[in-house]
This record gives C-alpha cells, sequence and structure tokens, in this order.
C-alpha cells in the first residue's frame, strides 16, 4: 500500500485529513535529517578558527577568550543566515566524510535555511588541539527550530558530535563522529526511545529499535524504516519511505552492516492521529 492510500485510509479513521501533514513532515524529514552535521560544521570552522597553538589537548575550559568571542560571533552570522560570512572559513580543498564539498555545502545549507529560516544552535567545544599543520576540535552542537509548513509546525531537534580540521584559519577536512535528529509534528506526537549502536564492526549484524514508550490505546500506528548510505548525493535526492500498519508500538529491525568501512543513516517515521515522529540517527561502520 502506498502513503497516499494508507494516509487516505488513516484520515478516514480519524474523521479528518492528515494527508498534508504527513506529506510535508515526509519531505521535511528528508531534508532536515542531514540539517544537524551541517550546522554544527557552521559554528564550528569558525569557532576555532583564531585558536592559540596548543602542543596537546585541551578541554573546554582552557578555551582562551578569543575562541569564546568567535563563537558568540558566529552563532549570530548562523542565524542571520549569512552565508557569505560563514564560507570565508572553507578551504578550497575542504571535504569530509560524507563526500560534501564547500559548494555542495552552500547549497546543501541555502536549501535548509529556506525551510527553517529561524534556526537556533549552540555549541560545546569538548577538546581542541594542535596535530602537526592542523588545528584539530571536537565538538557538540544543539540544533533546534521550527518550521510552519501548510499551517503546521515541525519541530526540529537534533545533535551532533564532530571534529574539525584546520590548517592557516580554514577548515580543510571534517569528520561527524555521531548524529541524532529528531521532527516532531502534530498536537501529540508519539514519544519514542532510539535503541542502536554508534558504532559497529563491519559484517556485524545490530539492532534498529524505535519503540513507543506510551500505550496506544485504539490508536492505529502507521510506520517505516530505512537504511542508507551517507553522502552528500543523498542529502538532495533522498530515499523514499512506504508507510505500513504496525502491528507492535513501535519499528523493530534486525540490520547487517556492510563489509567495508562505512557512515550509514538509520531512519523511521511513526505516524497516528494526533501527531507524527521521524528519527534518524548516524552509525560508523569500523574495521
Amino acid at each position: 500500500m502506498t502513503i497516499k492510500q494508507h494516509i487516505a485510509r488513516f484520515s478516514k479513521r480519524e474523521g479528518k485529513s492528515v494527508g498534508r501533514e504527513q506529506k510535508s513532515s515526509f519531505l521535511d524529514r528528508k531534508m532536515s535529517k542531514r540539517l544537524g552535521w551541517l550546522l554544527s560544521l557552521l559554528l564550528s570552522w569558525s569557532a576555532i578558527a583564531n585558536l592559540e597553538n596548543a602542543a596537546k589537548a585541551e578541554s573546554a575550559t582552557d578555551a582562551p577568550s578569543e575562541l569564546r568571542e568567535v563563537v558568540s560571533q558566529i552563532e549570530s552570522a548562523a542565524n542571520e543566515r549569512d552565508i557569505k560570512a560563514l564560507l570565508q572559513f572553507y578551504s578550497p580543498e575542504f571535504t569530509n566524510n560524507d563526500g560534501m564539498t564547500s559548494a555542495s555545502m552552500a547549497e546543501a545549507l541555502e536549501q535548509m535555511w529556506k525551510s527553517y529560516p529561524r534556526l537556533q544552535y549552540t555549541m560545546e567545544i569538548q577538546s581542541w588541539e594542535r596535530v602537526g599543520d592542523n588545528l584539530v576540535a571536537e565538538t557538540v552542537t544543539h540544533i533546534r527550530g521550527v518550521q510552519q509548513s501548510q499551517g503546521r509546525a515541525i519541530n526540529l531537534d537534533s545533535t551532533l558530535h564532530s571534529r574539525q580540521y584546520f590548517q592557516n584559519q580554514k577548515l580543510v577536512r571534517q569528520e561527524i563522529l555521531s548524529e541524532q535528529t529528531k521532527l516532531t509534528s502534530g498536537n501529540n506526537p508519539p514519544e519514542v526511545e532510539v535503541i542502536l549502536p554508534e558504532q559497529v564492526k563491519v559484517g556485524q549484524e545490530y539492532n534498529f529499535d524505535v519503540v513507543v514508550t506510551e500505550p496506544l490505546g485504539d490508536n492505529v500506528l502507521l510506520g517505516a524504516a530505512t537504511e542508507e548510505k551517507t553522502g552528500g548525493d543523498r542529502f538532495l535526492n533522498p530515499s523514499p519511505l512506504e508507510l505500513e500498519p504496525l502491528a507492535s508500538g513501535g519499528i523493530y529491525k534486525l540490520a547487517t552492516a556492510p563489509e567495508t568501512p562505512d557512515d550509514r543513516w538509520l531512519s523511521a517515521i511513526l505516524v497516528r492521529g494526533d501527531g507524527i515522529t521521524m528519527v534518524t540517527q548516524r552509525v560508523k561502520i569500523e574495521e
């Protein structure tokens, strides 16, 4: 059964139309699941652009005043969606572990800001150090925002852990270490618990469970899950999802890691008459 058929059936049972909400939220989930690491990057480049030399890793409590000041300035620029100011911290050779370049990053950011024009985010500096010619920093970034789509609010909540490599005050490389994004819509979106490891070995089986943590009662629950390789091409051309009725209170999947090191996005959507919840998390496949 297609998404459209499920929506029509679901709407008839509940006595109201949720078609527009499902379609809009479904598309927004696909754009927003990459949003976390993009905006994490924005803050982290410039946050350490003027960092003093360090001989070893330093904790956040040792961050110099210059670093704290730059973080504040970059937060303001990102909240104002000043793409020109942010991109000045990219190296022409910039890459990340999802295959993004500075050009594709700029395109993705502008698309995201159109969907979520009032994003708010903060970054916590975990550590920073000098490694050869590179200045390396690990950060945790929290991103929150609301999109109004066809009269309905879509809430975004994302957390990222990233490692950035700088040369001559330019970002040359980024690694996304972990990533969790949740979108919700409706008066009472399902409360869920996600059970998924952040790292697994090549060829290893692992569970992806998204469990509704509240009684369903007589509510019909629809859902779908997908696994896909991370990458810049998947950002602008995401895989589709097809909703199905769920017999149990959640989604329970068994996945097998590929035989080569890689990163994967695992996503799930849960829909009922009074709300929608969508989650995406990154899994790192290691040797």
